[in-house]
Formats: structure tokens, sequence, C-alpha cells
């Protein structure tokens, strides 16, 4: 568990007066959109503020005075908080997740409300179509909160255009992780852990530690030479961060993850833990994970037997050895930048955190 931190304090305090402001003007939407803004909302409630605080951390690293933070970088926090909570409706959505942070996912959420208010139709249906939108109003609003924070900024270009870049890879990443589910099955076996990493590294590693510890340089204006050492240190943290998400998917207590046990596999992920599976299975075990994975009903048994199958044919200590590796190349990369002692000691702490979270 990350520990708490003031930057905590300022990106409530940054997404409180958005939202107040959001709402002075809601009046204009009519009282239906209330159900809408509010669903919204609730998205932001609760959370780590992992993105945001490494975006503080390379701020840090580039010379920013950790006494008086820019405003712009509470703006950016926010924008990346709200980015992430674009991506996790979207992500429950196409997933069929029915929760998150132990509360109900938001289609579920917007469904539930649908039925309580005694509406005609498809509740379900108005639930899945709603959250469509309230993903994109999330984008939207994420936006706006980076424009209100550039505005006149001399780093804003920059800022803008790795930010722009955050966006493209997260939406390819998802696009790649719902092919895998798949079209793992028409490519080589070889190719498989491959493929799992790079739907790793675009959908989650990127987005979640090294875009922002890169914009939050990119803010305080990092040359050319640090922003590369943070990338180096960055990249690998994302990934173990990433593999351990695929840990949690599969294993993870669901008192503490906020998921139900085995989520990864009514989903039908093929991640990384599980093409190391399938390399290490005979041809009987194989096609019996196969024919599983992916299956929405799977009982809590089958779940059982389906983690079981994967800890005997080694995956979970090799993705383990993997996180290692990961972690290792980012401590190498971290005393590399020579960075100041607060920023080192801020980003080894997140990314000790990250890394080794139970949830």
């Amino acid at each position: 568990m990350v520990p708490s931190s003031p930057v905590t304090d300022a990106i409530a305090d940054r997404l409180d007066h958005f939202l107040q402001s959001i709402r002075s003007r809601g009046a204009e939407y009519g009282p239906d959109a209330e159900l809408f803004l509010g669903a919204a909302a609730a998205t932001l409630q609760g959370g780590k503020r992992l993105r945001a605080r490494f975006a503080h951390a390379g701020w840090l690293a580039a010379g920013g005075d950790g006494t008086a933070p820019d405003a712009a970088l509470w703006g950016l926090g926010a924008a990346l908080e709200v980015f992430q909570s674009a991506a996790l409706v979207h992500d429950d959505l196409i997933d069929n997740s029915d929760t998150r942070r132990g509360r109900p996912a938001s289609h579920r959420a917007l469904e539930a409300a649908h039925r309580d208010a005694g509406w005609h139709g498809d509740a379900e249906a108005f639930g899945r179509s709603a959250a469509v939108l309230l993903g994109d109003l999330l984008v939207a609003w994420s936006d706006d909160l980076l424009e209100e924070s550039l505005r006149g900024h001399p780093h804003a270009a920059a800022t803008r255009a790795e930010y722009a870049r955050m966006r493209r890879d997260v939406t390819v990443g998802q696009m790649l992780d719902i092919t895998e589910e798949s079209a793992w099955s028409v490519n080589p076996p070889s190719s498989l852990l491959e493929r799992a990493l790079r739907v790793a590294a675009l959908k989650s590693a990127r987005y979640s530690v090294e875009q922002p510890i890169l914009l939050g340089a990119t803010l305080a204006g990092a040359d050319d030479s640090l922003l590369e050492g943070l990338r180096a240190f960055g990249h690998p943290v994302g990934m173990a961060f990433q593999l351990r998400d695929d840990v949690l998917g599969v294993f993870g207590d669901p008192t503490v993850t906020g998921k139900p046990a085995g989520d990864d596999l009514r989903e039908g992920k093929r991640t990384a833990l599980i093409a190391i599976a399938r390399d290490a299975l005979d041809d009987d075990a194989r096609r019996h994970l196969d024919a599983r994975i992916g299956d929405p009903d799977l009982s809590a048994a089958e779940v059982a037997q389906l983690q079981e199958l994967i800890r005997e044919s080694g995956a979970a200590e090799q993705v383990e050895r993997m996180i290692a590796a990961y972690t290792e190349s980012a401590a190498r990369a971290l005393d590399a930048a020579a960075l100041n002692t607060r920023a080192a000691q801020t980003l080894n702490e997140l990314a000790t955190a990250a890394i080794a979270r139970s949830a």
C-alpha cells in the first residue's frame, strides 16, 4: 500500500474544485443529467492517486521546488486521475466486470439506477450504453483539466504532446488486449508471451508509471537526457506493476483487491502469466486451461482448480522472477540517473509500494 502523502490532499482539492465548477453549470442539462454527473464524480472516489504521485516525483526529479509546487502540477495530476477513471469505466464494461474497488462497476451502478427509478426499457442495456458515454465524458474532463492547467505554461506544448501519446497508447493497448483474447489461438505459441508483454506495456505499464513520471518532468522543463533516464526507470517499474496486477487477477484475495477471486480467468485475460503456464503444461492440461479460461460462469471450485494448475506449471514463480528482474533494472536506472535525493527517494518508495502491492 502506498503511504499517505500531501500530494493526495492536493489532488483531492483540485478535483473537488473542478467538480464544483462542473456542477455549478449542471442546471442547464436538466435533472436527469444529475445521475450522469454523479456517476462520473463517483468514479473519482478512492484510489491511491498513484499516477499523480509519480507525476509529482517526475516533477521533483526535473528540479521542481518541492516546497512550492507549480499549480499546473496539481491540474496535471488531477487530469491523470480522471483519465484513469475513464479507462477503468471502459475496462469494466469491456470485461463485463461487476465490481470495482469493492463497489458496483459504473455500468452496474447505472443499471441499478435505471431499475430503481422505474424507467421503461432494458436496465442492463441502459447501464452499458450510459457507461460508454460516461467513459467518454471522463476523457473530456481529463482534457479540460489538462488544458486549464497548461494555459500560458512555458512547457505546455511538450506536456500536451506526451499526454496525447499516453492516450493513444492506452487505447491501442486496450484494443490489443481484447484482440488477444481471440487472436491467441491462431498465433504461434512461442509468440504469446511477447504479445502479452506488449499489451502490458501499452495498456498499463506506460500510463500507470512511465508516462506520469515523464509528464511531471516535462512540465518542469526536463531535458532529453533526464527524460531518457526517467524512462529507463519508469518502464521496468510499470512492467513489474502490471505483472503484479496479472498475478493478483488470478490469485488475489477478493477482500483486499475488491474484485472476485480469479476474475482474470473468467474474463479470459491472456496475460504473461497464462502464456507462461500454457508453455509449461502438457497437451491435455493446456487444452483444459484453454477450454475453461474465458467462461464467465466458472465456479469457485473451478477457479481453484485453474489456480492450482497454473501454480503447478511454475508460471507464478517465473512471473515473480520477472518482477524481480524488472525491479532490479529500475534500481540500476535510478542510480544511473543521478537525481536529487528527494526525487530519488520518492521514486524508489513509490516503485516499491506499487510493485509489492496486494490490491
